[in-house]
């Protein structure tokens, strides 16, 4: 709303200030105020926040800046209440000059998202500028003959204001030859002129003075007051005429000083003194007009420096008088022509570095692009470099944003110079350039990578405990915390695997250690997976396997499986003395639980009572007959042999033998006789008669149990004749334990033994297996 008092008869001095706001249109329309000028600083404009259509503090939230044109702050927002206010006294005449209207142009820029504004303020006008003379006193030579009606031009009186608070009427003092009459110029200007409305006479009133008063249409009026000198002279009845009333020209702002712009030319057709012209600038002084004039030819010259972005026009009035004092008057319209000599202006609002990555169509910079010049000399055109993945866009007149073109990886590239250049359209082209860097932040987009799928580790049974077996190692792309890496172990696949009590890992470097001993005959080799997890959020990570292979130390001694030691009574071999050289008096059964070479086991006979009569095969454990025996030879042997494995170093376990002479066995435990001594018989021979042995015992059941009377009835009858010696009665229990394929037997079973001998015979007889449906003998 725009408010205007009228003026009173006492001339009332007006304090009240009136300010329009225009209410904010939608699509690209500018919000628009008006206020008058010289208004105190602190004047609240406006609550931007309601013309905008937001909500309080969203303008703080967003991050509103205003940005003015020339970087001059006029304006100052409080974006938590969204008012508007005035930061300083502000002066039409000095913003804007003769320019009407005199609108301020600033934009408001919001960011989340990025959204612009264009808001315009209009200062108008108020009266504080009284109208000014260029002279204080105007000298006028009118002759006596001069007719009434004829007309004097006058100089106008300058006002800084415009419109109504311009001058806007003249007046003379009261007199009896003179009226002023007001005119007005194309551009809206008031000038006076002096018409005579009663004959002079030089020799009634040779000269007078007038008091020529100058008054705006503000409110209150001001005025401005001039003294007009008039001597009256002889006859000079032909004024200088110009040849044209209006010289239109055109110069580029570019014209070098001293430069002729134009020449004027007046005539006078009267003789003499009253026919030589004088050309001068009609209104101001060399101060105010860039202009200079020759009085004796007319010709207009260039004084100081033009510049079309501060002046773009000239209106210079000449005026030529006679020797007589007669005048004549015309107008020379100087357009200055825009030449390209601005290069364009680059201005920065908001830049965000550093981007973070994987994040497209982010904006990194809004900035805005101005030339001072004008038509093809102001268009501008802007560019950054095509390799890298930036785009401009843009957005509102000549305001741009920096958007990524795509996803960023900082793994790739850290950062970016981009260089931003404004080109304007002019000849030749004018060319600003500006380089900025973009960093690119890191996020967490890189699972931590480990440098095997799988790692293989060995340790040596019976280790120390918290022995350092191994290290695995993963590597990050990232950076920062997104990139320090923590290691751990991670649940087993075997639930009866307790992999916390046998690895541990530290969390930093990932080295692996062993808790405890580790026992190869309980675990030969394990597996588990094992974790790498970074520091971002959220957290990624990765796994490897490992397997951990435990080897074997010569840590156990043999086992002997049979014959039993320490048993109570101890077991005695039975051996016929018609048996022939290489007779099977037993074979000893033994066992390693360690693996590979230290579980190889070889056989040696330490100690004899008959040293000569018993060999024991090396490999296999089988005790024989070295020789005949003879009626000389003891009935009762003890043996003593040495077990030892191949391990390093050497573990060996000894085993006795009792052995007792008999002079023979009853038929179920003699051999077969269609069965030859065949020295070369070896076990594979053994396991064929334990198959035949234990299929006879399903079919001949039933006389198996006689043959057993009889020989128990034979046994009584053999140990009489042998003078005392009990042999022992019954069968011989052996329990060969399973020990999972490592040493002589493979299966386990439980059998009750008795051997039957006969010179020639190598064969064992197994009567009552504990599992009667499978077994197997090994060598």
């Amino acid at each position: 709303m725009e408010t205007t008092l009228a003026k009173t008869s006492q001339q009332r001095q007006v304090v009240f200030l009136t300010m329009l706001l225009l209410l904010r249109v939608s699509g690209s329309e500018a919000i628009k105020y008006s206020m008058p000028e010289e208004t105190e600083s602190g004047y609240l404009v406006a609550n931007l926040a309601k013309d905008l259509g937001l909500k309080v503090g969203e303008l703080a939230t967003r991050g509103a800046r205003i940005h003015h044109r020339g970087n001059k702050d006029l304006l100052q927002l409080d974006a938590e209440t969204g008012n508007l206010f005035l930061k300083e006294k502000l002066d039409r005449e000095v913003l804007c000059g003769l320019t009407e209207p005199c609108v301020l142009q600033f934009q408001i820029i919001l960011k989340n998202p990025v959204q612009f504004f264009q808001t315009e303020l209009q200062l108008t006008d108020i009266n504080d500028h009284s109208p000014e003379f260029p002279d204080t006193e105007m000298l006028l030579t009118i002759p006596e003959n001069v007719h009434p009606g004829t007309v004097f031009p006058l100089k106008a009186a300058q006002d800084s204001d415009i419109g109504s608070n311009a001058v806007q009427n003249y007046t003379v003092s009261p007199n009896l030859h003179f009226h002023v009459v007001t005119h007005s110029r194309t551009d809206g200007r008031k000038y006076p002129e002096l018409v005579l409305d009663r004959a002079l006479d030089r020799e009634e009133q040779p000269e007078l003075t007038l008091i020529l008063t100058a008054l705006d249409g503000g409110a209150p009026r001001r005025s401005g007051m001039t003294a007009v000198h008039i001597e009256v002279v002889d006859i000079n009845d032909n004024a200088p005429q110009f040849v044209q009333s209006l010289y239109e020209v055109q110069v580029p702002e570019n014209i070098p000083l001293d430069a002729l712009v134009v020449t004027v030319s007046a005539t006078d057709l009267d003789a003499g003194i009253y026919g030589n012209v004088a050309y001068s600038l009609f209104q101001g002084s060399r101060d105010s007009q860039p202009f200079v004039i020759d009085e004796i030819t007319g010709e207009i010259r260039l004084s100081k420096e033009l510049d079309f972005e501060v002046a773009p026009y000239y209106n210079v009035e000449i005026a030529a008088v006679d020797g007589g004092g007669l005048s004549g008057k015309c107008t020379v319209a100087v357009q200055v022509l825009d030449v390209n000599d601005n290069a364009p202006e680059l201005t920065i609002s908001t830049f965000s570095s550093p981007v973070p990555e994987n994040s497209p169509e982010t904006v990194v910079l809004v900035f805005g692009v101005f030339d001072q010049d004008s038509g093809d000399n102001g268009r501008m055109v802007c560019s950054i470099q095509n390799e890298h993945p930036f785009l401009l866009k843009s957005t509102f007149e000549n305001y741009y944003t920096l958007v990524t073109e795509r996803p960023l990886d900082r793994e790739s590239r850290a950062e970016y110079n981009i260089t931003i250049t404004v080109s304007d359209l002019g000849t030749p082209r004018l060319t600003t350039q500006h380089t900025i860097t973009v960093k690119v932040s890191d996020i967490n987009d890189n699972a931590p990578a480990f440098t095997q799928t799988s790692y293989t580790m060995f340790v040596r049974e019976n280790n120390s405990p918290a022995l350092h077996i191994g290290t695995i190692s993963a590597t990050d792309s990232d950076s920062g915390s997104n990139a320090h890496i923590t290691y751990s172990l991670l649940p087993p696949r075997d639930p009866q695997l307790a992999l916390d009590s046998l690895i541990s890992i530290n969390a930093d470097n990932g080295q692996l250690f062993a808790l405890r001993a580790l026992d190869y005959e309980a675990l030969q080799s394990f597996e588990f997976l094992v974790g790498a997890t970074d520091g971002g959020s959220p957290a990624l990570s990765s796994q490897a396997l490992v397997r951990v292979v435990v080897l074997d130390d010569n840590d156990n001694v043999p086992f002997v499986l049979y014959p039993l030691q320490n048993a109570s009574p101890p077991c005695t071999e039975l051996l016929p003395r018609a048996a022939e050289p290489g007779y099977l008096v037993t074979k000893v059964v033994a066992v390693d639980q360690d693996s590979g070479q230290n579980a190889w086991l070889s056989f040696q006979l330490l100690k004899a009572t008959e040293p000569g009569l018993f060999s024991v095969w090396a490999h296999n454990g089988e005790v024989r007959t070295a020789r005949l025996l003879s009626e000389r030879d003891v009935p009762k042997h003890k043996l003593l042999l040495l077990v030892k494995d191949n391990g390093e170093p050497q573990r060996s376990a000894s085993v006795t033998l009792h052995v007792l002479l008999v002079d023979g066995f009853s038929q179920p435990y003699l051999p077969l006789p269609e069965v030859a001594l065949d020295p070369t018989y070896d076990e594979d021979n053994l396991t064929l008669y334990l198959v035949v042995a234990l299929a006879s015992v399903s079919s001949l059941f039933l006389l198996s149990v006689l043959l057993f009377v009889g020989v128990r009835l034979c046994r009584r009858a053999r140990a009489s004749s042998l003078g005392g010696y009990s042999v022992p009665e019954g069968h011989l229990p052996s329990h060969l334990v399973d020990v999972s394929g490592m040493g002589t037997l493979s299966q386990s079973y439980q059998y009750e033994v008795c051997l039957m001998g006969e010179s020639g015979t190598t064969d064992f007889k197994f009567l009552k297996p504990s599992i009667p449906n499978s077994f197997i003998a090994d060598n």
